[in-house]
Protein backbone atom coordinates (compact mmCIF):
# COMPACT_ATOMS: atom_id res chain seq x y z
CA UNK A 1 0.00 0.00 0.00
CA UNK A 2 1.23 3.69 -0.96
CA UNK A 3 1.81 5.71 1.71
CA UNK A 4 -1.27 7.71 2.21
CA UNK A 5 -0.42 10.83 4.43
CA UNK A 6 -4.09 12.38 4.30
CA UNK A 7 -5.36 8.40 6.49
CA UNK A 8 -1.84 9.16 9.03
CA UNK A 9 -3.06 12.71 9.47
CA UNK A 10 -6.89 11.26 10.84
CA UNK A 11 -4.88 9.17 13.54
CA UNK A 12 -3.75 13.03 15.15
CA UNK A 13 -6.45 15.08 17.04
CA UNK A 14 -4.12 17.97 17.37
CA UNK A 15 -3.45 18.83 13.62
CA UNK A 16 -7.24 20.01 13.53
CA UNK A 17 -5.96 23.11 15.46
CA UNK A 18 -4.44 24.31 12.36
CA UNK A 19 -0.36 24.35 12.74
CA UNK A 20 2.09 23.13 10.35
CA UNK A 21 4.31 21.55 12.17
CA UNK A 22 7.38 21.23 11.88
CA UNK A 23 8.83 20.37 15.67
CA UNK A 24 9.25 16.56 15.30
CA UNK A 25 12.90 16.55 16.65
CA UNK A 26 11.69 17.90 19.75
CA UNK A 27 8.44 15.85 19.93
CA UNK A 28 5.90 14.49 17.59
CA UNK A 29 2.11 15.04 17.89
CA UNK A 30 0.65 11.67 19.29
CA UNK A 31 -2.18 9.75 17.70
CA UNK A 32 -5.50 8.78 19.48
CA UNK A 33 -4.36 4.87 19.30
CA UNK A 34 -1.78 5.61 21.56
CA UNK A 35 -4.12 8.38 23.90
CA UNK A 36 -6.70 5.67 23.68
CA UNK A 37 -4.40 2.37 24.71
CA UNK A 38 -2.88 4.76 27.83
CA UNK A 39 -6.39 5.84 28.88
CA UNK A 40 -7.77 2.20 28.65
CA UNK A 41 -4.85 0.77 30.73
CA UNK A 42 -4.88 3.57 33.15
CA UNK A 43 -8.51 3.15 34.01
CA UNK A 44 -9.04 -0.04 33.39
CA UNK A 45 -8.44 -2.39 36.68
CA UNK A 46 -5.15 -2.11 36.97
CA UNK A 47 -2.40 -2.96 40.41
CA UNK A 48 0.98 -4.04 40.31
CA UNK A 49 2.50 -6.67 38.87
CA UNK A 50 1.12 -10.47 39.27
CA UNK A 51 -1.31 -13.01 38.92
CA UNK A 52 -3.55 -12.73 41.67
CA UNK A 53 -6.50 -11.34 39.84
CA UNK A 54 -7.08 -9.29 36.52
CA UNK A 55 -5.71 -5.75 37.58
CA UNK A 56 -2.59 -7.51 38.63
CA UNK A 57 -2.53 -9.46 35.38
CA UNK A 58 -3.54 -6.30 33.04
CA UNK A 59 -0.11 -5.19 34.43
CA UNK A 60 1.87 -8.08 33.86
CA UNK A 61 0.61 -7.96 30.28
CA UNK A 62 1.25 -4.80 29.83
CA UNK A 63 4.68 -5.09 30.61
CA UNK A 64 5.74 -8.03 28.55
CA UNK A 65 3.74 -6.24 25.83
CA UNK A 66 6.07 -3.47 25.94
CA UNK A 67 9.59 -5.34 25.99
CA UNK A 68 8.41 -7.38 22.88
CA UNK A 69 7.23 -4.38 21.08
CA UNK A 70 10.78 -2.69 21.70
CA UNK A 71 12.66 -5.82 21.11
CA UNK A 72 10.53 -5.63 17.68
CA UNK A 73 11.45 -2.33 17.01
CA UNK A 74 15.30 -2.41 17.91
CA UNK A 75 15.87 -5.72 17.10
CA UNK A 76 16.93 -6.44 20.65
CA UNK A 77 16.28 -9.19 23.18
CA UNK A 78 13.20 -8.60 25.14
CA UNK A 79 14.97 -9.35 28.51
CA UNK A 80 17.56 -6.31 27.25
CA UNK A 81 14.54 -3.34 27.10
CA UNK A 82 14.74 -0.71 30.12
CA UNK A 83 12.30 1.44 30.85
CA UNK A 84 13.01 4.94 32.04
CA UNK A 85 11.55 8.42 32.99
CA UNK A 86 13.83 10.06 29.83
CA UNK A 87 16.64 8.73 27.92
CA UNK A 88 18.93 11.82 29.65
CA UNK A 89 17.90 9.66 32.49
CA UNK A 90 19.12 6.56 31.51
CA UNK A 91 22.45 8.13 30.36
CA UNK A 92 22.98 9.24 33.95
CA UNK A 93 22.07 6.07 35.49
CA UNK A 94 24.27 4.01 33.40
CA UNK A 95 27.42 6.99 33.85
CA UNK A 96 26.70 6.48 37.26
CA UNK A 97 26.93 2.33 37.12
CA UNK A 98 29.38 2.08 34.32
CA UNK A 99 31.99 4.60 36.09
CA UNK A 100 31.84 2.56 39.57
CA UNK A 101 35.15 1.11 38.39
CA UNK A 102 36.54 3.43 36.48
CA UNK A 103 40.01 5.77 37.71
CA UNK A 104 42.79 7.69 36.76
CA UNK A 105 44.50 6.80 33.84
CA UNK A 106 41.07 5.58 31.97
CA UNK A 107 39.67 7.53 29.25
CA UNK A 108 36.06 8.44 28.00
CA UNK A 109 35.31 9.66 23.91
CA UNK A 110 32.80 12.07 23.63
CA UNK A 111 31.95 14.09 20.06
CA UNK A 112 30.98 17.77 19.16
CA UNK A 113 28.02 16.29 16.73
CA UNK A 114 25.86 15.21 20.15
CA UNK A 115 23.16 16.44 21.91
CA UNK A 116 24.42 17.01 25.59
CA UNK A 117 22.57 14.24 26.91
CA UNK A 118 24.98 12.19 25.51
CA UNK A 119 28.28 14.13 26.23
CA UNK A 120 27.51 15.98 29.98
CA UNK A 121 26.88 12.33 32.22
CA UNK A 122 30.60 10.80 30.65
CA UNK A 123 32.64 14.11 31.46
CA UNK A 124 30.84 14.55 34.88
CA UNK A 125 31.41 10.63 35.34
CA UNK A 126 34.86 10.58 33.90
CA UNK A 127 35.75 13.68 36.25
CA UNK A 128 34.34 12.19 39.16
CA UNK A 129 36.17 9.02 38.99
CA UNK A 130 39.55 10.96 37.63
CA UNK A 131 39.42 9.47 34.50
CA UNK A 132 40.54 11.60 30.83
CA UNK A 133 37.93 12.81 28.33
CA UNK A 134 38.88 12.68 24.90
CA UNK A 135 37.06 14.70 22.31
CA UNK A 136 35.57 13.55 18.77
CA UNK A 137 34.67 16.62 16.88
CA UNK A 138 32.72 16.44 12.96
CA UNK A 139 33.29 18.59 10.09
CA UNK A 140 31.67 21.84 10.40
CA UNK A 141 31.93 22.57 6.56
CA UNK A 142 30.22 19.26 6.31
CA UNK A 143 28.59 18.01 8.72
CA UNK A 144 30.20 14.86 8.85
CA UNK A 145 31.43 12.72 11.74
CA UNK A 146 34.96 10.63 10.07
CA UNK A 147 34.91 7.47 11.75
CA UNK A 148 38.47 8.69 11.85
CA UNK A 149 38.04 10.83 14.15
CA UNK A 150 37.02 8.37 16.66
CA UNK A 151 39.15 5.87 15.99
CA UNK A 152 42.12 8.06 16.24
CA UNK A 153 40.91 9.18 20.19
CA UNK A 154 40.66 5.48 21.25
CA UNK A 155 43.88 4.04 23.52
CA UNK A 156 43.99 1.08 25.10
CA UNK A 157 42.79 2.82 28.19
CA UNK A 158 39.61 3.81 26.73
CA UNK A 159 36.48 2.14 28.49
CA UNK A 160 33.82 3.79 26.89
CA UNK A 161 32.22 5.87 23.64
CA UNK A 162 29.48 7.69 23.32
CA UNK A 163 28.36 8.74 20.11
CA UNK A 164 24.60 9.96 18.65
CA UNK A 165 22.95 7.73 16.16
CA UNK A 166 21.80 11.23 14.09
CA UNK A 167 22.28 14.45 15.38
CA UNK A 168 18.97 16.07 16.38
CA UNK A 169 20.66 19.68 15.23
CA UNK A 170 22.07 18.83 11.81
CA UNK A 171 20.78 15.75 11.14
CA UNK A 172 23.94 13.66 10.33
CA UNK A 173 23.96 10.30 10.90
CA UNK A 174 27.93 8.67 11.18
CA UNK A 175 28.94 5.31 10.61
CA UNK A 176 28.29 3.76 12.95
CA UNK A 177 29.17 -0.22 12.06
CA UNK A 178 32.42 1.42 11.30
CA UNK A 179 32.85 3.31 14.65
CA UNK A 180 31.44 0.74 16.86
CA UNK A 181 34.40 -1.98 15.03
CA UNK A 182 37.02 0.21 16.19
CA UNK A 183 35.45 0.88 19.32
CA UNK A 184 35.01 -2.74 20.07
CA UNK A 185 38.57 -3.55 18.58
CA UNK A 186 40.04 -1.06 21.44
CA UNK A 187 38.10 -3.07 23.85
CA UNK A 188 35.67 -0.46 24.81
CA UNK A 189 31.68 -0.12 25.15
CA UNK A 190 29.83 1.96 22.91
CA UNK A 191 26.90 3.95 23.96
CA UNK A 192 24.61 5.22 21.04
CA UNK A 193 22.09 8.04 21.48
CA UNK A 194 19.54 7.07 18.97
CA UNK A 195 16.70 9.53 20.29
CA UNK A 196 16.52 11.45 16.84
CA UNK A 197 17.87 8.44 14.85
CA UNK A 198 14.84 6.31 15.62
CA UNK A 199 12.30 8.96 14.28
CA UNK A 200 13.60 7.97 11.09
CA UNK A 201 15.50 5.29 10.55
CA UNK A 202 14.22 1.51 11.86
CA UNK A 203 16.88 0.85 14.82
CA UNK A 204 18.93 -2.45 14.55
CA UNK A 205 21.06 -3.53 17.63
CA UNK A 206 23.39 -5.95 16.20
CA UNK A 207 23.73 -3.90 12.59
CA UNK A 208 24.40 -0.94 14.77
CA UNK A 209 27.01 -2.65 16.69
CA UNK A 210 26.16 -0.30 20.01
CA UNK A 211 26.64 -1.85 23.26
CA UNK A 212 23.99 0.19 24.44
CA UNK A 213 20.78 2.09 22.87
CA UNK A 214 18.70 5.02 23.83
CA UNK A 215 15.48 6.59 22.33
CA UNK A 216 12.77 8.88 23.64
CA UNK A 217 9.53 7.42 22.38
CA UNK A 218 7.67 10.75 22.04
CA UNK A 219 9.94 11.88 18.93
CA UNK A 220 8.19 8.81 17.54
CA UNK A 221 4.31 9.42 18.30
CA UNK A 222 4.62 7.91 21.47
CA UNK A 223 4.63 9.19 25.28
CA UNK A 224 6.78 11.26 27.28
CA UNK A 225 9.42 8.31 28.59
CA UNK A 226 13.06 6.45 27.82
CA UNK A 227 14.20 3.32 26.39
CA UNK A 228 17.38 1.46 26.91
CA UNK A 229 18.23 -1.59 24.98
CA UNK A 230 21.41 -3.71 25.82
CA UNK A 231 22.43 -7.35 25.52
CA UNK A 232 20.65 -9.20 28.04
CA UNK A 233 24.54 -10.70 29.31
CA UNK A 234 25.78 -7.16 29.22
CA UNK A 235 23.42 -6.37 31.71
CA UNK A 236 23.73 -9.07 34.36
CA UNK A 237 27.60 -7.64 34.38
CA UNK A 238 26.41 -4.59 35.52
CA UNK A 239 25.39 -3.86 39.21
CA UNK A 240 22.98 -0.69 40.18
CA UNK A 241 22.55 0.44 43.75
CA UNK A 242 18.88 0.06 44.13
CA UNK A 243 16.19 -0.91 47.25
CA UNK A 244 17.79 -4.43 49.00
CA UNK A 245 13.86 -5.90 48.66
CA UNK A 246 13.99 -4.82 45.25
CA UNK A 247 14.46 -7.87 42.15
CA UNK A 248 17.75 -8.40 40.74
CA UNK A 249 16.49 -9.65 37.86
CA UNK A 250 17.54 -7.89 34.65
CA UNK A 251 16.09 -5.65 33.07
CA UNK A 252 14.17 -4.65 36.24
CA UNK A 253 16.95 -4.25 38.35
CA UNK A 254 17.42 -0.93 36.69
CA UNK A 255 14.07 -0.10 36.57
CA UNK A 256 13.54 2.09 40.05
CA UNK A 257 10.20 1.59 41.84
CA UNK A 258 6.83 1.09 39.54
CA UNK A 259 6.59 0.77 36.49
CA UNK A 260 4.29 3.60 34.80
CA UNK A 261 2.08 0.86 33.36
CA UNK A 262 -0.13 3.08 31.08
CA UNK A 263 3.44 4.59 29.62
CA UNK A 264 4.29 1.32 28.54
CA UNK A 265 1.22 0.48 26.97
CA UNK A 266 1.64 3.62 24.89
CA UNK A 267 4.83 3.11 23.91
CA UNK A 268 3.57 -0.86 22.72
CA UNK A 269 1.02 1.30 20.87
CA UNK A 270 3.10 3.72 19.07
CA UNK A 271 5.38 0.95 17.58
CA UNK A 272 2.37 -0.46 16.46
CA UNK A 273 1.32 3.13 14.63
CA UNK A 274 4.64 2.28 13.40
CA UNK A 275 4.03 -0.87 12.10
CA UNK A 276 0.79 0.09 10.52
CA UNK A 277 1.87 3.40 8.05
CA UNK A 278 2.10 1.65 5.12
CA UNK A 279 -0.36 -1.71 5.29
CA UNK A 280 -4.10 -0.13 6.01
CA UNK A 281 -4.14 -1.42 9.42
CA UNK A 282 -5.26 1.41 12.42
CA UNK A 283 -2.08 0.89 14.66
CA UNK A 284 -3.60 -1.09 17.65
CA UNK A 285 -3.15 -4.72 18.57
CA UNK A 286 -5.25 -5.88 21.18
CA UNK A 287 -9.14 -5.01 22.08
CA UNK A 288 -10.10 -1.17 22.81
CA UNK A 289 -6.29 -0.23 22.83
CA UNK A 290 -5.82 -2.51 25.47
CA UNK A 291 -2.46 -4.31 25.67
CA UNK A 292 -2.84 -7.78 24.55
CA UNK A 293 -1.43 -10.23 26.31
CA UNK A 294 1.98 -11.77 25.38
CA UNK A 295 2.06 -14.76 22.89
CA UNK A 296 3.38 -17.97 24.65
CA UNK A 297 7.00 -17.45 23.51
CA UNK A 298 7.06 -21.29 21.64
CA UNK A 299 10.13 -21.70 19.45
CA UNK A 300 8.20 -20.91 16.58
CA UNK A 301 6.65 -17.91 17.92
CA UNK A 302 9.89 -16.17 18.80
CA UNK A 303 10.77 -17.01 15.57
CA UNK A 304 7.80 -15.66 13.48
CA UNK A 305 6.01 -13.27 15.47
CA UNK A 306 8.89 -11.07 16.27
CA UNK A 307 9.20 -10.54 12.50
CA UNK A 308 5.80 -9.95 11.35
CA UNK A 309 6.13 -7.18 13.45
CA UNK A 310 9.73 -6.16 12.28
CA UNK A 311 8.87 -6.96 8.74
CA UNK A 312 5.93 -4.28 9.12
CA UNK A 313 8.02 -1.95 10.74
CA UNK A 314 10.62 -2.17 8.04
CA UNK A 315 8.07 -1.51 4.84
CA UNK A 316 6.87 1.22 7.01
CA UNK A 317 10.03 2.73 7.75
CA UNK A 318 10.95 2.13 4.17
CA UNK A 319 7.62 3.88 2.62
CA UNK A 320 8.15 6.62 5.18
CA UNK A 321 11.89 7.47 4.23
CA UNK A 322 10.41 7.71 0.40
CA UNK A 323 7.81 9.92 1.58
CA UNK A 324 10.30 12.42 3.95
CA UNK A 325 12.97 12.43 1.27
CA UNK A 326 10.23 13.70 -1.28
CA UNK A 327 9.28 16.64 0.96
CA UNK A 328 13.04 17.63 1.91
CA UNK A 329 13.73 17.66 -1.75
CA UNK A 330 11.27 20.52 -2.09
CA UNK A 331 12.68 21.75 0.73
CA UNK A 332 16.04 22.22 0.16
CA UNK A 333 15.29 23.50 -2.95
CA UNK A 334 13.40 26.05 -1.70
CA UNK A 335 15.45 27.35 0.82
CA UNK A 336 18.29 27.49 -2.42
CA UNK A 337 16.63 29.89 -3.43
CA UNK A 338 15.91 32.52 -0.61
CA UNK A 339 18.22 34.91 -0.23
CA UNK A 340 20.81 34.97 2.47
CA UNK A 341 19.84 31.51 3.48
CA UNK A 342 22.68 29.16 4.89
CA UNK A 343 21.98 25.68 5.54
CA UNK A 344 24.23 23.72 7.92
CA UNK A 345 22.54 20.34 7.19
CA UNK A 346 25.20 18.90 4.88
CA UNK A 347 26.18 15.20 5.73
CA UNK A 348 25.55 12.71 3.01
CA UNK A 349 23.72 10.71 5.26
CA UNK A 350 21.47 12.51 7.70
CA UNK A 351 18.13 12.38 8.72
CA UNK A 352 15.32 14.94 7.47
CA UNK A 353 15.99 17.70 9.76
CA UNK A 354 17.55 21.06 8.11
CA UNK A 355 19.34 23.54 10.19
CA UNK A 356 19.32 27.04 8.80
CA UNK A 357 20.32 31.09 9.74
CA UNK A 358 19.31 33.89 7.37
CA UNK A 359 21.59 36.72 7.07
CA UNK A 360 20.65 39.95 8.73
CA UNK A 361 17.44 38.10 10.37
CA UNK A 362 18.31 36.51 14.23
CA UNK A 363 16.51 33.01 13.91
CA UNK A 364 13.99 33.05 16.54
CA UNK A 365 13.02 36.23 14.58
CA UNK A 366 12.25 34.27 11.67
CA UNK A 367 10.43 31.30 14.57
CA UNK A 368 8.38 34.41 15.51
CA UNK A 369 7.05 35.27 12.27
CA UNK A 370 6.37 32.22 11.18
CA UNK A 371 4.70 31.28 14.46
CA UNK A 372 2.42 34.43 13.36
CA UNK A 373 1.43 32.54 10.22
CA UNK A 374 1.01 29.33 12.60
CA UNK A 375 4.01 27.59 11.45
CA UNK A 376 5.77 25.82 14.17
CA UNK A 377 9.42 25.76 13.38
CA UNK A 378 11.44 26.41 16.78
CA UNK A 379 15.20 28.32 17.19
CA UNK A 380 17.67 27.42 19.51
CA UNK A 381 20.86 25.10 19.92
CA UNK A 382 18.31 22.11 21.03
CA UNK A 383 20.72 20.79 24.01
CA UNK A 384 23.73 20.26 21.20
CA UNK A 385 25.00 22.88 22.65
CA UNK A 386 28.75 21.63 21.51
CA UNK A 387 27.64 21.44 17.90
CA UNK A 388 26.37 24.55 17.95
CA UNK A 389 29.63 26.05 18.77
CA UNK A 390 31.51 23.85 16.69
CA UNK A 391 29.52 25.46 13.87
CA UNK A 392 30.32 28.53 14.51
CA UNK A 393 26.73 29.31 15.48
CA UNK A 394 27.47 29.67 19.62
CA UNK A 395 24.75 29.19 21.71
CA UNK A 396 22.18 31.07 19.51
CA UNK A 397 22.10 27.92 17.11
CA UNK A 398 19.38 28.62 14.31
CA UNK A 399 15.72 27.76 12.95
CA UNK A 400 15.63 23.84 13.15
CA UNK A 401 12.75 22.49 10.53
CA UNK A 402 12.16 18.94 11.40
CA UNK A 403 9.62 16.48 9.34
CA UNK A 404 7.43 13.63 10.80
CA UNK A 405 5.42 10.80 9.46
CA UNK A 406 2.49 13.49 9.37
CA UNK A 407 3.61 16.41 7.53
CA UNK A 408 2.35 16.52 4.25
CA UNK A 409 3.41 19.07 0.77
CA UNK A 410 0.48 22.25 2.05
CA UNK A 411 2.84 22.09 5.33
CA UNK A 412 5.61 22.54 3.34
CA UNK A 413 3.63 25.14 1.27
CA UNK A 414 2.78 27.20 3.85
CA UNK A 415 6.36 26.84 5.63
CA UNK A 416 8.31 28.09 2.31
CA UNK A 417 5.38 31.06 1.76
CA UNK A 418 6.12 32.04 5.63
CA UNK A 419 10.25 32.11 4.88
CA UNK A 420 9.13 33.92 2.22
CA UNK A 421 8.04 36.48 3.83
CA UNK A 422 10.27 36.31 7.11
CA UNK A 423 13.31 37.20 4.89
CA UNK A 424 12.95 38.61 1.71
Amino acid sequence: MAYDVARIRSWFPSLEHGWALFDGPGGTQTPRQVGEAIATTLTGPLSNRGQLGESAQRADAAVAAFRDAVADFTGADPRGVVHGRSATQLAYDFSRHLSRDWGPGDEVVVTRLDHDANVRPWVQAAERAGATVRWAAFDPATGELPTEAVASALTERTRLVAVTAASNLIGTMPDLPAIAGAVHDSGALLFVDGVHYAAHELPDLGVLGADFFTCSPYKFLGPHCGLLVADPELLERITPDKLRPATDVVPERFEFGTLPYELLAGVTAAIDVLASLADGADGVDGVDGAPAAPAERSESAATDAPASRRARLAASYAALHEHESRLLARLESALADLPGTTVHSRASRRTPTLLATFAGHEASAVSDALAADLVLAPSGNFYALEASRHLGLGDEGGLRIGLAPYTDDEDVDRLVAGLGRAVR
